[in-house]
């Protein structure tokens, strides 16, 4: 005779009460981490053939931040990390989950997160890796609010690093001067540091292949042209879109901080959105393109710049990345 099937209400109480559900996130530390060498543009200039003001004038970059043939992402990574740690007041044995965004681990397997862990000693913490290319700080943003609004965590640990300058055709004027190295990190605790509130991740297949790293080559392949324009149609519509949800005008923002794709991306958006320059942040000059990296380092660049709003500010962290997929994220200081 078949086993009855078991319904909800014929299951015992439990015996321990569900966690009590907090009602927000916060970053309460920030880190980064860069290689030291500096690649200037003059130098991709000279091996692809055009002058180094026709990189600048395209893309806002003067210099590349790479690692060393013997670097790796997890050495970034960690680096960020312990600074997040330190700046929070964290012990690594406190956390309770550790997620790195990245496209560019050091294998495809293992992923990042179990050996950056270990790295730090985050003994009892669940770790992954996050993939959404450069809007994967904001996809982890979303994963680690999760866990802690919902009590299955306290302390979430989220690194992004990327390590683009390994994908990139040294070759191809289209892109050898975008793409770099580099990591930075938060710690999102219960109640505590900046406010994670209305958020929005949206996708829209890129079907054409405009922005692809295939397993034939493992090379950057981009249609600039088509990326943009969909990279600020993204960005311009998660970020309306999260302000409509929270009932706020632009002109409530203090900071937007964008990925830093390309200047003229960020100055384009900007434009779009009717922002002053003072009010959005762009550090791609002496970095370059750092994939889900951006949003953090450049957060942390503002930071040192004094640029973080006053307690009961705003700001808007916004990403496009590969997919396509963009989102938004509103955070008070």
């Amino acid at each position: 005779m078949p086993t009855a099937l078991l319904r909800t209400d014929d299951l015992p109480a439990p015996a321990v009460a569900p966690a009590r559900r907090v009602r927000w996130a916060g970053i309460a530390g920030l880190g980064a981490a860069l290689p030291a060498e500096s690649v200037p543009v003059a130098d991709v200039a000279a091996r692809v053939g055009v002058e180094p003001e026709w990189i600048t004038r395209r893309t806002g970059i003067h210099a590349l931040r790479r690692l060393p043939q013997d670097g790796t992402l997890c050495d970034l990574g960690e680096a960020a990390a312990r600074e997040a740690l330190a700046d929070a007041g964290v012990e690594a044995s406190e956390l309770d989950a550790v997620l790195v965004a990245t496209a560019s681990a050091d294998a495809v397997m293992p992923c990042a997160a179990p050996l950056i862990a270990g790295r730090l000693g985050a003994g009892r913490a669940m770790a992954w890796d996050v993939n959404l290319a450069c809007t994967g700080f904001l996809a982890g943003l979303e994963q680690g609010a999760a866990l802690i609004e919902s009590g299955r965590a306290k302390c979430v640990l989220l690194i992004a690093a990327d390590a683009l300058g390994r994908f990139t055709d040294h070759d191809d004027r289209k892109t050898a001067a975008l793409f770099a190295d580099g990591a930075g990190a938060v710690v999102l605790t219960a109640g505590a540091g900046m406010r994670l509130g209305a958020s929005t991740l949206w996708s829209e297949p890129d079907e054409a292949g405009a922005l692809v790293v295939g397993h034939d080559d493992r090379l950057v392949r981009m249609d600039g042209q088509a990326v943009f324009a969909r990279a600020v149609d993204g960005m311009e519509r998660c970020c309306r879109m999260v302000l409509a949800d929270a009932g706020l005008h632009v002109n409530d923002i203090d900071l937007v901080v964008p990925h830093q794709a390309n200047a003229r991306i960020t100055r384009t958006l900007s434009e779009r959105l009717s922002l002053p320059a003072d009010r959005v942040a762009d550090t791609i000059a002496q970095v370059g393109n750092t994939g889900a990296a951006s949003i953090p380092l450049a957060l942390h660049t503002a930071r040192t710049e004094g640029r973080i709003p006053a307690p009961g500010g705003l700001m808007l962290f916004t990403a496009f990345g590969a997919g396509f997929a963009a989102g938004a994220v509103l955070v008070e200081s």
